[in-house]
């Protein structure tokens, strides 16, 4: 795995959005890296809306796979881009991202 690691070194623009985190796939353990973990929507909004993983990138000024991490929550956004994200979907902050899972679809 480590091209990948490489690989995500960088990936955005963003400060803070290029190192991993411990709410990432591997990093920290039990209790403490669940309740770092950021759980969003941004995948939702994007389906919904029809936006792609490019196009989102490229209006927030980050690279394309840095959706594609802060979606599947190896990356917790920095505040700047977690607001940003919010602003492009015109929706509050806390439509798109909270510290508790939201509900399942249908459920």
């Amino acid at each position: 795995m480590p091209s990948r690691q490489s690989g995500r070194r960088g990936a955005g623009t963003e400060p803070g959005v290029g190192a991993p985190t411990s709410a990432g796939r591997g990093g920290g353990s039990g209790a403490g890296a669940e309740a770092e973990r950021i759980h969003n929507r941004i995948a939702v909004l994007r389906t919904e809306r029809g936006v792609s993983r490019r196009q989102l990138a490229e209006a927030l000024g980050v690279h394309y796979q840095t959706v594609g991490y802060l979606e599947r929550g190896e990356y917790n956004p920095s505040l700047h881009l977690a607001l940003r994200i919010a602003r492009y979907f015109e929706v509050p902050v806390e439509v798109v991202f909270s510290t508790e899972p939201f509900p399942r679809i249908g459920s």
